[in-house]
């Protein structure tokens, strides 16, 4: 037989163990180590002694918010609410009088001073409509150009308007967001399109070869109502440069004719697609924001005794809605952070099985930060899917310490007891919250250290192979895509990472790079020599 590829002189951890060549026809694994060598192939290439491992696969990101909010002033790096307005006024220099200035990124956590307001978003940018995104994405700062054009006296249910002295202080927290609708939505398809080509150009630098979208079409991450149509152009002009499965936001599924159950027209669910773009779960949002303490939780956040966060939907209506997504043969993909809210998923999936049992349903918990004992039991009982992510740690785990106190931190993002759970775990970056780099992710999961150096839970650490399998089988795995990837194995996709070293040597993680990644065995990314 002849191949397409031979690529020799490398490590190759396929999941299963270590080899050393793969060998690759109509862009799959055929062979493996000496039966790859041993092949008369068109092309032969030498990896240089690099350490080859499967695609890594985020099971949990925001491509197009990511994609687009690239052009948005960038306020992550910020460490007062002054160098915020700094970096607004900054931008707004460089713009017409009455144009949008659109920031993201900010964590009130991390700024002297707290949340940013919109007496200095109108100093720091006077006639202009200026909006910052929090990093969560679950809370915006507008100053007072923008809260004029807003119909305060109608906000969703599910969020709020915080005021200070009985006056709006251009904070608006989860649903009610959604205020800036008439303003900003829906995106331009073509600016979602350049926004996924934009994302994927930086995931293939980064070793990424396929990603779970969380949240399409509608709800607080959707861009446009004709949000799939943009992935399909953006794989039709080939920008869309890593495989992608979408999940689709619960507001916009519905009843549909002939008892044909519930779901989007001409009955489209999950699974509908081919290895490039498919639709995976619905998505639903039962609650908010742990850094942002919007999230439901049993007990009240510390310092905040009268704060113990909110639904963003009706509880009844959170089991309404998976019930009836369940019956229709959808996977289910539940945001929920707080305990509560956990709490109250699990008795909707619960109630769903019990009254139509499915096997392989793969439903999941999106996040499942706050994790109390007897829910990890019941979860793991139910064969649900938790997906944490193990970056948040890093870059909001004093955030995240500070809002639960000390007794509760153990229960945070946990790993380690997922996996002896017997829980498969997928890895994910929530990307743009964090920083979406697996290499990085890599590293916290197995350090379990917050920005300032402190131990976060440091029991639910995991070795580097258990994070590893986590960012490539485990994440295949959440998304039905274990059949095609997450290892390197003959019939598999040839998806796979070059790395400068060993990701399974604790010691080698702060210095690995990524040299090289293919999609379908084909090298769409080398590392600039």
């Amino acid at each position: 037989m002849r191949v397409d590829t031979v690529y020799e002189n490398a490590t190759v951890w396929t999941g299963t163990g270590v080899t050393s060549a793969l060998a690759v026809l109509h862009g799959r694994v055929v062979a493996l180590g000496d039966d790859a060598l041993a092949l008369s192939a068109r092309a032969r290439v030498d990896l240089g002694g690099g350490f080859v491992v499967p695609g890594f696969h985020d099971a949990h990101n925001h491509m197009a918010w990511f994609g687009m909010g690239l052009d948005d002033v960038p306020l992550g790096g910020c460490r007062s609410v002054e160098e915020v307005y700094d970096a607004v006024a900054a931008r707004a220099a460089t713009l017409p009088e009455g144009s949008w200035v659109v920031g993201s990124g900010y964590d009130q956590n991390k700024l002297a001073g707290g949340h940013p307001d919109r007496h200095g978003l109108d100093r720091a940018a006077p006639g202009m409509l200026v909006r910052l995104k929090h990093t969560s994405g679950h809370m915006t700062v507008v100053n007072s150009a923008v809260l004029d054009r807003l119909d305060l006296e109608n906000v969703p249910v599910g969020g709020d308007v915080v005021l200070s002295g009985g006056s709006p202080t251009g904070l608006l927290r989860e649903q009610a967001q959604l205020l800036l609708r008439p303003l900003t939505y829906p995106t331009p398809v073509e600016r979602v399109v350049r926004g996924l080509g934009r994302a994927s150009e930086q995931y293939l630098a980064e070793g990424i070869t396929s990603v779970q979208e969380a949240g399409i079409g509608g709800g607080l991450v959707g861009e446009t109502p004709a949000e799939l149509a943009a992935y399909q152009l953006a794989r039709d002009r080939g920008v869309l440069r890593v495989r992608s499965t979408v999940m689709v936001a619960a507001s916009v599924l519905h009843d549909l004719p002939d008892g044909a159950g519930f779901g989007l027209d001409l009955g489209l669910r999950t699974g509908l697609g081919d290895e490039w773009l498919r639709v995976g779960p619905m998505k639903l949002f039962a609650d908010g924001s742990l850094v942002g303490r919007t999230c439901a939780m049993h007990e009240p956040f510390d310092g905040e005794p009268d704060n113990r966060g909110y639904f963003q939907v009706p509880e009844d209506e959170i089991a309404r809605t998976i019930r009836r997504a369940h019956d229709a043969g959808w996977q289910i993909a539940t945001h929920a952070i707080g305990d509560r809210a956990i709490t109250v998923v699990l008795d909707a999936y619960e109630a769903a099985l019990a009254a139509s049992p499915r096997t392989d349903h793969r439903h999941r918990i999106e996040h499942c930060a706050v994790l109390q004992p007897a829910e990890l039991t019941r979860l793991a009982s139910l064969g649900l899917i938790p997906s944490p992510q193990g970056r948040f740690v890093n870059e909001l785990g004093d955030g995240m310490r500070a809002a639960l106190g000390e007794p509760r931190v153990p229960w945070c993002y946990r790993l380690r007891s997922v996996l002896d759970a017997g829980c498969v775990l997928p890895a994910s970056s929530d990307r743009p919250v964090v920083n979406g780099a697996p290499l990085l992710a890599l590293a916290d999961m197995v350090r379990r250290r917050t920005a300032s150096g402190a131990p976060f839970a440091p029991e639910e650490a995991l070795t580097p192979e258990q994070a590893l399998r986590a960012y490539t089988y485990g994440s295949a795995y959440a998304t039905f895509a274990e059949r095609d990837l997450g290892t390197l194995e003959p019939g598999k996709l040839a998806d796979f990472a070059v790395l400068s070293g060993s990701p399974l040597e604790e010691s080698a993680l702060d210095d690995l790079r990524v040299r090289g990644t293919a999609v379908g065995g084909e090298l769409r990314y080398e590392a600039p020599s």
